[in-house]
């Protein structure tokens, strides 16, 4: 069978767009290093109709299909099982930008695109597409960003991933196309299909080209660098600043002192951002405003939380401000350089992040003597990365090992009481499948079994991935 199902690949695509073997196994390894599996073949098509042409030779002989797109998923989603007879369909080939509309502010891609190379197109058009994934946006594919409804910086003014699409083009289970590519701002004419097969992570069907929105591009940049007195103060902070001067924040990131102490340790040229070491630091960008505003409304907010703001710097400087990016965006490799951990993507209101941080904080240090508790991300959108692990890389192996599952129990029985997500913005994919059962009512995890089978009633798309 699998001899007759590489033959068969290789006349709809070509020799070279089909992997076996050994060539395969990079394909099956997810970016964490954390889920390998095995495939029949890696296979590459160049467009829609080769695509299409693969699922339903696979549909045929009841073929498992993974479909992949940079691989950078922190869930699993995108790889294999270890068992079973499975395709990974990559779609890295599909690269083409089909058609870019500055005047209606869309632009038409393949889901190959790199999310760089979509900014870049954006830019040169003088547009912005602002799905904000800088520190994976050379690697990451808009078919996978849409498939796990990415989020990342900018979420606060733009919106997740399935905020920024018009129309999709998807492959179905059973090889039919569902061109659903419109441009339309408005079309109120019944279901939205589109927004099933965002977040949906591959399991209802294959993304195989979307219509974005794009935005004006900013006109000026400022960037504040804020030492805050903990996530209380930021909470507030934000609070105030959205009141002044509305939607032209588009960042807002919170950094605690473990994550710079990690990425000093393990990332070269970067240096604090002041001369004392705080606790916590805040980074805010804001569009199309001059940096003597930005000055006055956070010099207004140091006089309204008193000790609340500690310290600020404001800039319009490209380099400086990135250097303080750097920072953020450095985080999670000098956390994969240091060893593994638990990691948490959740998500609560924005009013009850610091709650979050304190109540899990606690519970894990009354748990777990000497834990080390690395927190940082959007608290614009009250999605914080909280990521568990120990100091001593001789005693961390065992703690994960141990331990994992308590601490996950601890952090999402957190995160359930203030009525949050234990998945704001990577997904489930393998990691979480069964974790979610806990936390979704018996309803709603029918309803989505009921959607799951209705697109795909033989489970072959993306086996083993959220439901």
């Amino acid at each position: 069978m699998s001899t007759d199902l590489l033959a068969g690949f290789s006349a709809l695509l070509g020799i070279d767009a089909v992997l076996s073997g050994e060539t395969a196994a990079p394909y099956c390894t997810d970016w964490r290093g954390r889920y390998s599996g095995q495939a029949l073949a890696v296979v590459f098509p160049q467009d829609t109709q080769q695509v299409a042409a693969v699922v339903r030779l696979c549909a045929e002989n009841k073929i498992a299909i993974v479909p992949q797109g940079g691989n950078t998923s922190h869930c699993g989603a995108s790889v294999p099982q270890p068992r079973g007879a499975q395709v990974v369909l990559n779609l890295s080939r599909m690269k083409r930008i089909r058609a870019l509309d500055a005047t209606n502010y869309t632009m038409t891609v393949e889901a190959g695109c790199t999310l760089a190379n979509v900014r870049d197109a954006a830019v040169q058009a003088n547009r912005l597409f602002p799905l904000g994934l800088t520190a994976i946006a050379q690697q990451c594919e808009i078919g996978g960003n849409l498939s796990t409804n990415a989020g990342g910086i900018a979420v606060l003014r733009y919106g997740n991933a399935r905020d920024l699409v018009l129309g999709l083009e998807v492959v179905l289970p059973d090889g039919r196309i569902w061109d659903g590519l419109r441009a339309l701002r408005k079309d109120n004419t019944g279901y939205d299909l589109k927004q099933l097969f965002i977040g949906a992570e591959g399991t209802l069907g294959i993304i195989t080209a979307a219509v974005l929105k794009l935005f004006p591009l900013p006109q000026s940049v400022a960037t504040a660098c804020v030492v805050v007195r903990d996530p209380a103060a930021a909470v507030e902070l934000l609070a105030h600043l959205r009141a002044t001067c509305g939607d032209r924040i588009s960042g807002f990131e919170i950094i605690s002192r473990s994550c710079l102490d990690l990425v000093f340790l393990h990332i070269s040229d970067m240096q604090e951002p002041f001369a004392t070491r705080h606790a916590w630091i805040v980074l805010i960008e804001l569009s199309d405003v001059l940096q003597v505003q930005m000055d006055v409304f956070l010099r207004a907010a140091l006089q309204a939380f008193g000790d609340g703001v500690i310290e600020f710097e404001v800039t319009m400087n490209k380099e400086l401000a990135e250097s303080w990016w750097k920072l953020r965006k450095n985080i999670s490799e000098a956390q994969k350089r240091e060893g593994i951990s638990v990691k948490h993507d959740v998500s609560v209101p924005v009013s009850r992040v610091a709650e979050f941080i304190t109540q899990a904080d606690a519970a894990l240090r009354a748990a777990f003597s000497g834990i080390r508790i690395v927190a940082f991300g959007h608290i614009g959108d009250g999605n914080i990365h909280y990521n568990a692990s120990m100091p001593d890389p001789k005693h961390n192996t065992g703690f994960i090992a141990r331990s994992e599952r308590e601490v996950n129990r601890i952090v999402y029985e957190v995160v359930a009481q203030l009525n949050g997500s234990i998945s704001a913005e990577h997904g489930l994919g393998q990691l979480k499948r069964e974790e979610i059962t806990h936390y979704k009512s018996a309803l709603e995890l029918e309803l989505m079994r009921n959607i799951k089978h209705a697109f795909d009633p033989h489970g072959l798309m993306n086996p083993g991935k959220i439901v």
